[in-house]
């Protein structure tokens, strides 16, 4: 199977707001809701895509001629390149119903552990939903990250009994889904939450604790002082903000605050190799990708996930050879091209 092979399976599978577009950048879908698009505009998920694309970097071939180094350890995991699959919820509903929630964890699950990464799972008003996830992240020796979403504290209590109970080597709270419609309005109330209730979720999750949704230096900092392992800069695929800035805009301020405190991820209309490679020199330590992972799935199974992840893989470390890194420590802000007011053009 080639990936154009599999755009084209995934196109006459997904639902009708999903096109399985080429590249994935939001401009097709807009505000289709349900479906893959963001709120309001779309404009904060189309913004995602385009300002990796400004970013430029230095090409050096007066190097050692070696095979990249891409491998990445995380929490004792480790992962073949720097790149996470990000949970995705109501792909029924969203993508097609053709999978659901259940089955479509599990196939990412088993497809990324297979290709040498992980995935996040997705969580939501199901039980059976997280129930599924964990039981498909146990049966891969707890190769997967259970990502729960913002509940209410006795809500948090039975999801965590799950989490627990698959073994996984960190868990994660995607606090930005706070802004989804299926979480407001809930009763008791679920959503944002206080760096001190942040505190006593962490606690109780008794593992490496990652915290998706940070799109400000304060919120970084809040989430060390509630003792997050790890954080996602992540702005929910503008999902849950219109008019906000993109992920790219805010990762290289909020990386220098956390100052390897916390390992920082993100994600957000990342779309390439190149793209992987853009985020970990403005500072990331990997990556997140959702929606692709989507098209994937749909259009060729665990064979499609693992695929994607080496088409991913490759142009990175395609990336990195170009600009003379032998391994991820080389990748820094000195890979990236910063023009002088002569050279404006462009």
């Amino acid at each position: 199977m080639t990936y154009e092979e599999l755009l084209k399976s995934a196109r006459g599978r997904v639902g009708p707001y999903c096109k399985a577009c080429t590249v994935c950048d939001g401009r097709a879908c807009t505000n289709k809701v349900p479906g893959p698009g963001a709120k309001g505009t779309g404009d904060t998920a189309i913004r995602n895509y385009a300002a990796w694309q400004k970013i430029r970097i230095n090409m050096n071939t007066i190097s050692e001629n070696i095979t990249p180094d891409t491998s990445f350890s995380f929490f004792g995991l480790s992962m073949k390149y720097p790149v996470f699959a990000g949970p995705v919820g109501a792909v029924n509903m969203h993508y097609g119903d053709e999978l659901d929630d259940i089955a479509y964890n599990d196939i990412l699950v088993r497809g990324c552990r297979d290709a040498g990464i992980c995935a996040f799972t997705g969580d939501g008003t199901n039980p059976d939903v997280m129930k599924a996830a964990s039981e498909a992240i146990a049966a891969c020796g707890g190769t997967g990250i259970p990502t729960v979403k913002p509940w209410d504290a006795e809500t948090l209590k039975k999801k965590f009994e799950l989490v627990k109970a698959s073994d996984s080597f960190g868990a994660a709270m995607d606090i930005d889904a706070a802004g989804l419609p299926f979480l407001q309005g809930l009763e008791p109330p679920a959503g944002s939450k206080t760096a001190e209730e942040l505190g006593e979720i962490i606690k109780s999750a008794g593992k490496p604790f990652i915290v998706k949704g940070i799109m400000t230096v304060k919120g970084a900092l809040d989430a060390k002082k509630a003792g997050a392992s790890a954080i996602v800069v992540s702005n929910h695929g503008g999902r849950v903000l219109d008019g906000a800035p993109s992920t790219a805009e805010v990762l290289e301020r909020i990386a220098e605050a956390v100052n390897g405190d916390m390992l920082v991820l993100v994600d957000g209309g990342i779309r390439s190799g190149l793209d992987v490679f853009r985020a970990l020199a403005l500072g990331a330590d990997a990556v997140l990708i959702a929606r692709p992972f989507v098209t994937a799935v749909y259009g060729g199974g665990e064979e499609g996930v693992k695929l994607y992840t080496e088409k991913i893989g490759k142009e990175f470390a395609d990336t990195m050879k170009m600009c003379g890194v032998a391994s991820l420590s080389g990748i820094n802000k000195g890979c990236l091209f910063k023009p002088d007011s002569k050279y404006t053009a462009f």
